[in-house]
């Protein structure tokens, strides 16, 4: 059974092979590639510090997928989360990214977030339906955002509001 957990030091080797094995799909994240394991580390023990709303899935103690809603820095924009999560592709669509979104969002409206936004490739009707099943709304189209092997892609910029 895939548990759903606060991502953890302990996570951060299998979280690391996770990465880097989405990476190098070439269809959802802006990194070709993981970066080395000690910027990864680093990155993961200071996002951990801050307090971020950040879920890992669990299989046997090994990271399979994970969600994050980063608060943005600036004072003007500390209400505001941006998505990011993946799934090894063995897990997708088993509910698992369901499951991930629910605890994240929550998770990030409790530590008081009133709006999340993120960008998805618009060949990527699965994500897209999975946020606008939770409540995110299409804002508009980035045009040749996204450019992999030579090839334009556009991002659908969504956001979800939480109310109060």
């Amino acid at each position: 059974m895939v548990e759903i957990a606060p991502v953890a030091p302990e996570h951060i080797e299998s979280f690391h092979r996770l990465f880097d094995s989405i990476a190098r799909e070439r269809r959802y994240l802006a990194a070709p590639e993981a970066p080395s394991l000690e910027s990864f580390r680093s990155f993961v023990l200071e996002t951990i510090s801050q307090g971020h709303a950040w879920f890992a899935a669990l299989l046997d103690g090994e990271v399979v997928g994970w969600c994050d809603a980063l608060r943005k820095p600036l004072p003007i924009h500390r209400h505001v989360g941006v998505l990011g999560m993946g799934l090894l592709p063995a897990f997708r669509g088993q509910g698992i990214g369901q499951r991930l979104l629910e605890r994240t969002l929550e998770a990030g409206r409790t530590s008081g977030l009133s709006r999340v936004e993120l960008t998805v490739r618009k060949d990527n009707p699965g994500a897209i339906a999975l946020y606008q099943k939770r409540g995110f709304a299409a804002e508009g189209v980035q045009r040749n955002a996204f450019k992999v092997d030579g090839r334009y892609h556009n991002l659908i910029m969504m956001a979800v509001l939480f109310e109060g």
